[in-house]
C-alpha cells in the first residue's frame, strides 16, 4: 500500500518496542518489524509509521505514549513488550499513566488467545487505553505471539476459532475520532454496526 493511493484516509501510526537490552544495542529488536510487517498485511489505508525503541522505564515509555499522541498526530499506538510480572515490565503501568480512558476488554481477549497455548498467558497484564482521539494497545514481546494476538486463531479452513483484537480497533478509534481503517478480510474483518459501515469507495 503506498501513501498515493487516495481511496482510503490515510493513518498514522505509532509502533514501540519496550526492551532494555533490545534498546541498548545488545540483540536485534524483533518488535518493531513484526508489526510492521502485520499492519502492512493487514491494513488498505495508505499508514505512516513512528517507530520507537526504548528501554524498560516507565517515565520514558510514557513520555513516548503522550508524544506520538499529542504531538505526532497516531490514531493508533501498538506496543510490545514489558507486561509480565518481572520487576522491570512496566509498560502497562505507564500506558494507564497517560490514559483518559481503560478498554478492559482487549486484556481480557489478549489473555483468552494467549491461553489456548500457555497457561502462562495469565501473567500477561496487557491493557488498552483511549487517549484523545487514539488507541493505544499493549501487545505481548514475541512475533508469533504479536501476530496471533492481532489476528486470532483459525482452523485448517481459515475460519475464526478465536476472534483477534485487531477485529475491533477499527470502529473504536471510529467511536474516538480517529480515520476510518479498513482491513484485508483475509488477514483480520473489522467488525463494525451495519449503521458505522461506509460504502466501498473507488481509488
Amino acid at each position: 500500500m503506498t501513501t498515493s493511493d487516495t481511496a482510503f484516509d490515510p493513518v498514522r501510526i505509532g509502533i514501540v518496542s519496550i526492551s532494555d537490552r533490545a534498546s541498548a544495542g545488545v540483540y536485534e529488536d524483533k518488535g518493531l518489524p513484526a508489526l510492521r510487517e502485520w499492519l502492512e498485511r493487514a491494513l488498505k489505508n495508505p499508514v505512516t509509521f513512528e517507530p520507537r525503541l526504548i528501554p524498560d522505564e516507565a517515565d520514558r515509555i510514557s513520555a513516548a505514549l503522550v508524544e506520538l499522541v499529542d504531538q505526532v498526530g497516531c490514531a493508533l499506538v501498538l506496543t510490545t513488550g514489558g507486561t509480565g510480572p518481572a520487576r522491570r515490565d512496566v509498560t502497562p503501568e505507564a500506558t494507564l499513566a497517560v490514559a483518559d480512558k481503560e478498554l478492559p476488554g482487549f486484556g481480557e481477549q489478549m489473555r483468552q488467545i494467549g491461553l489456548k497455548f500457555v497457561p502462562t498467558a495469565i501473567l500477561s497484564r496487557q491493557v488498552a487505553v483511549v487517549r484523545g482521539s487514539a488507541l493505544i494497545v499493549n501487545l505481548p514481546g514475541q512475533p508469533k505471539s504479536i501476530q496471533e494476538t492481532l489476528e486470532g486463531l483459525k482452523d485448517a479452513g481459515g475460519q475464526s476459532l478465536v476472534p483477534g483484537i485487531f477485529a475491533a480497533v477499527p470502529y473504536c478509534i471510529d467511536l474516538v475520532g480517529g480515520p476510518y481503517l479498513e482491513t484485508n478480510d483475509a488477514v483480520c474483518k473489522a467488525f463494525r454496526p451495519k449503521s458505522a459501515v461506509r460504502p466501498p469507495r473507488q481509488a
